[in-house]
């Protein structure tokens, strides 16, 4: 027997972020589970079917802060892996679009609650571990992001299934909200661990089945998730979580006839491929793929002379340096008026040459290191090339050292050329560039900002003068999907800043509201008739008294 009823997701908060203060007992909890991880060496099988695979070899995962500490070993899929993994998705597939939309809503809002206590450490320490983040930076991401995108998803889907046609007294119509007919395919990048928690379950929510590829880098909490899934009560098969061969398994997917959506996060070269890969195989799909992107940024900080120099100065820092720079919608780019940058340049250059950078189990510091060896080689050619620039200087910064871990130092250049390399192109590393422009050219320095970048992700205007402000949200309204006023370009909140932009910076579904769960639905309309009719003439046809035969 099954039971009726409108069962209303509760209204979602924001889930409070742990500050981790000394003495704070969730504090001591947090640093001795990042101890045992340390130590653990775990191995990282792919999940298939909710059944772990060996694949055929194992890869080794390094801690970016200290790339001699192998942190985990992690399958190493095959052809016959990413198959099982597409077919064990559509497998699952009818099972699950046939659960109630309440059912699939209690795992996502179960899933937060086992994060936001038992899971919390050991999510945080992974992401800490894996990717070199602080234990802020690993808190308002792994732990609280996480939380507040299956919250408020679960929300979003339960107020968008209330979406429903109208009706006259002939017919009753409704919407139904199907999965999409087929698979999903998520891909999530190394930079956020709520990325990997988000990019897979908001398909899930709305009945859909998934082939997950997380980037190798975070396959230690990605793993971590895929149990913390399992413990929620997600049926096996739903996500089947791939590691490998990134090449081998788009190869398998992105030519299946099955494939029904792209879930992605990552560089813009490489959705760009994804892209052309399905046009090229658009004849063999069963239906048109999905396809939703967040990719690159060149994100700036527009100063007006009305700005509040000591708001702006943090924001810099703040939005270059935290977590490396390694956001996609870090600071990389400031237009500041001459005067203002003469008088701040140096109080900004002491500030970022004192920020402390190291081990991130050493709470005291602000910064950790870059991703790779990949990364750290195309961070030092930047600065590199600003040193041999005759258009460019290294105000703050500007060293490295490999020695132990990947550390590039936070790097401030300032450039005399708005044209310069580096105020174009993404970086995705610890490095702000810095165009003073000439005094009272505000107009022209946001016609030049509008100008520069191929993307359109985040930005931010700092000025007290509201028509300042006003002229810039004008002037720059294509130029990013995430605007800021007096604030960091970075940290947009779940619920309140829901995220995305367009140009070569995505497809701007935004992440965290409605606008991306319609994606992963493809509606029925169907209409009930009251009292069909049992005359297919119409009034219209009837003979006037006058008519002659």
């Amino acid at each position: 027997m099954t039971a009726d009823g409108h069962f209303e997701v509760p209204r979602p908060t924001n889930e409070p972020v742990r500050q981790y203060p000394p003495g704070d007992p969730h504090r001591k909890s947090l640093k001795g589970r990042l101890a045992e991880l340390t130590d653990a060496r775990t191995e990282i099988p792919m999940t298939i079917g909710g059944e772990h695979r060996a694949g055929n070899g194992k890869g080794d995962l390094r801690a970016p802060h200290r790339k001699e500490l192998s942190i985990g070993r992690y399958a190493v899929g095959v052809v016959k892996d990413f198959d099982d993994a597409i077919n064990s998705a559509l497998k699952a597939r009818r099972t699950w679009a046939a659960t109630a939309y309440h059912e699939r809503a209690a795992v996502m809002l179960r899933a937060a609650s086992l994060l936001a206590g038992p899971w919390r450490d050991t999510i945080n320490a992974a992401t800490m571990l894996g990717q070199s983040k602080t234990v802020h930076q690993a808190e308002i991401d792994s732990a609280c992001e996480s939380i507040d995108f299956w919250r408020f998803n679960a929300y979003f889907g339960d107020q968008l299934l209330r979406q429903q046609p109208y009706n006259d007294a002939t017919a009753w119509n409704r919407f139904e909200y199907r999965p999409l007919e087929g698979f999903v395919f998520a891909v999530s990048p190394f930079n956020f661990t709520s990325i990997a928690a988000n990019l897979p379950t908001a398909p899930v929510l709305m009945g859909n089945t998934v082939v997950f590829k997380p980037a190798t880098q975070t396959l230690l909490v990605s793993h971590f998730l895929m149990e913390l899934f399992a413990e929620a009560g997600l049926p096996p098969g739903v996500i089947n979580m791939v590691s490998g061969s990134p090449s081998e398994i788009s190869e398998r997917v992105l030519r299946h006839p099955e494939l029904a959506g792209i879930h992605f996060t990552g560089s813009t070269e490489v959705f760009q491929h994804m892209w052309k890969t399905v046009g090229e195989n658009i004849d063999k799909y069963r239906t048109y793929p999905r396809l939703v992107g967040e990719t690159g940024g060149k994100d700036f900080v527009v100063a007006h002379e009305s700005a509040d120099v000591t708001a702006l100065r943090t924001a810099l820092v703040r939005g270059a340096f935290e977590y490396q720079g390694q956001k996609c919608s870090a600071a990389s780019r400031a237009y500041v008026p001459q005067a203002m940058w003469k008088d701040m340049r140096s109080d900004m250059a002491d500030l970022v040459e004192a920020i402390p950078q190291g081990d991130v189990a050493d709470f005291r510091n602000f910064m950790g290191a870059v991703i790779d060896g990949k990364a750290y080689a195309k961070h030092m050619a930047a600065i590199d090339y600003a040193k041999k620039s005759d258009a460019a200087k290294v105000v703050a910064g500007g060293s490295g050292d490999d020695s132990v871990g990947w550390f590039v130092r936070p790097t401030v250049i300032e450039t005399s050329d708005p044209d310069f390399k580096l105020m174009k192109e993404e970086l995705f590393g610890p490095i702000l560039t810095v165009y003073p422009y000439p005094d009272g050219k505000f107009e022209e320095t946001l016609e030049l900002c509008d100008r520069t970048s191929p993307y359109g992700l985040t930005g931010a205007v700092f000025a007290r003068d509201r028509a300042a402000i006003r002229t810039a949200s004008e002037t720059l309204i294509n130029a990013a999907g995430n605007f800021y006023i007096n604030d960091k370009p970075t940290g947009a909140v779940v619920g309140q800043q829901p995220f995305g932009g367009a140009r070569a910076s995505g497809t701007n579904d935004k992440a965290g509201s409605f606008l991306n769960l319609i994606r992963w639905t493809s509606p029925r309309v169907i209409k009930e008739t009251y009292g069909p009719p049992t005359d297919h003439r119409y009034p219209f046809m009837d003979a006037e008294p006058t008519d002659r035969p």
